[in-house]
């Protein structure tokens, strides 16, 4: 058995390919495997305790065809985008939509990013990419703050079991959108700010309902479906843009 609290990797074979995942804990409360691919082509298997190794394999190879074309599609999605090069012309993401990049070279002026009809202004002493990279990640970072805040407060009255409005923590990741302390304090990623409002609030709303079940048990997907019923179809439309809006983590 997979006792809770261990970690384990294992292998499957699919046609000419390796299916390699990663076996996490699920709670108790339900007996089934649940099998997530996310964007960077991780796959983990989410197994209840009881569950044997046999069982979490064969309910992998259940799954083989649908993992592997997750995989590809995430895939290709990573072919096609290119480094980012900071110079104008290029298009940038701000909820959900994209805007150009426009660069100016102001040597006597402070250095400023505003977002103005559609265009992603940036003004710099040194148009030098890393410095662009620096003032736009800042700019994301204090929109993210602005934004989350505000989003936060349109989705609490949902959550009828949080008594105090939880504190936001910003922190860049390449893998996660956010997280939830025991106590309740919430971890964002800043670039999550790129993605769409709804998207946004479907984040808060998975965090916040972490604060009343810790698991990913019956329990929380009951509470995730009474607060955003189409909760499946926002987190999919998310993890397929993930890859565009984590371009530049």
């Amino acid at each position: 058995m997979i006792h809770p609290a261990r970690k384990k990797t294992a292998s499957i074979q699919y046609g000419d390919s390796a299916i390699d995942f990663a076996i996490e804990p699920r709670s108790t409360d339900t007996p089934k495997v649940l099998i997530k691919v996310h964007p960077d082509c991780r796959v983990v298997a989410h197994a209840p305790p009881l569950a044997s190794d046999d069982e979490i394999i064969q309910a992998v190879k259940k799954r083989a065809r649908w993992i592997h074309r997750q995989m590809r599609y995430f895939e290709d999605q990573r072919k096609d985008i290119l480094p980012r090069r900071y110079v104008s012309g290029e298009s940038h993401f701000y909820l959900g939509r994209r805007h150009v990049l426009k660069i100016h070279e102001t040597p006597r002026s402070a250095p400023e990013v505003k977002l103005l009809r559609g265009v992603l202004e940036v003004k710099t002493r040194t148009p030098q990419s890393e410095k662009i990279r620096s003032l736009l990640f800042d700019w994301y970072k204090a929109k993210a703050r602005e934004v989350f805040e505000r989003r936060l407060d349109e989705v609490l009255p949902k959550t009828l079991w949080i008594k105090e409005k939880p504190s936001i923590r910003l922190l860049s990741m390449q893998t996660q959108w956010g997280s939830c302390s025991p106590k309740g304090q919430l971890t964002l990623n800043p670039h999550l700010v790129k993605a769409p409002r709804e998207c946004i609030d479907y984040v808060l709303l998975h965090e916040l309902c972490h604060i009343a079940e810790h698991n990913h048990s019956e329990h929380f997907y009951r509470l995730m479906k009474q607060v955003m019923p189409h909760w499946e179809k926002v987190k999919e439309r998310l993890d397929g843009m993930a890859y565009f809006y984590l371009n530049d983590v």
